[in-house]
């Protein structure tokens, strides 16, 4: 009997963006469901339990990111979060993950910036599940 593989969920509104992050989850030996938009990400949440989430900050909304982050940790709250955005390069505003109440009104447990390498994101899925 094979492992069951882990599974990592990933809402994004960019197809090209989403192609690539399921492609790279899939080569380090992950199954993948992807949603294109926050009110699919909800409809998934509702229905199924990842092992790891990695979500978009702005999709139909500037806070899309956010909203599904909350949703996820009310129904899952042992789930491990990345959330990824572009808002730094696209607005020049940051935020970090370090305070507390960083963690508490933002329930991601790792910031990303969009165009992290490979490697990286692999190294830090395999720290959040602890692999």
């Amino acid at each position: 009997m094979g492992e069951i593989k882990k599974v990592i969920f990933i809402a994004d509104d960019d197809s090209d963006y989403l192609i690539q992050m399921k492609m790279h989850c899939q080569s380090f030996g992950f199954d993948v469901i992807t949603a294109s938009s926050q009110k699919e990400a909800e409809y998934i949440i509702e229905k199924t339990r990842p092992d790891l989430a990695i979500f978009d900050l702005m999709m139909e909304k500037e806070d899309s990111g956010f909203t599904l982050c909350y949703k996820m940790k009310r129904k899952y709250p042992e789930v491990p979060i990345i959330l990824a955005t572009a808002v730094v390069s696209e607005t020049g505003f940051s935020f970090r993950l370090i305070t507390e109440t960083d963690k508490q009104w933002i329930k991601a447990d790792l910031y990303l910036e969009k165009g992290i390498r490979k490697e990286q994101l692999h190294k830090e899925i395999n720290k959040l599940l602890k692999l």
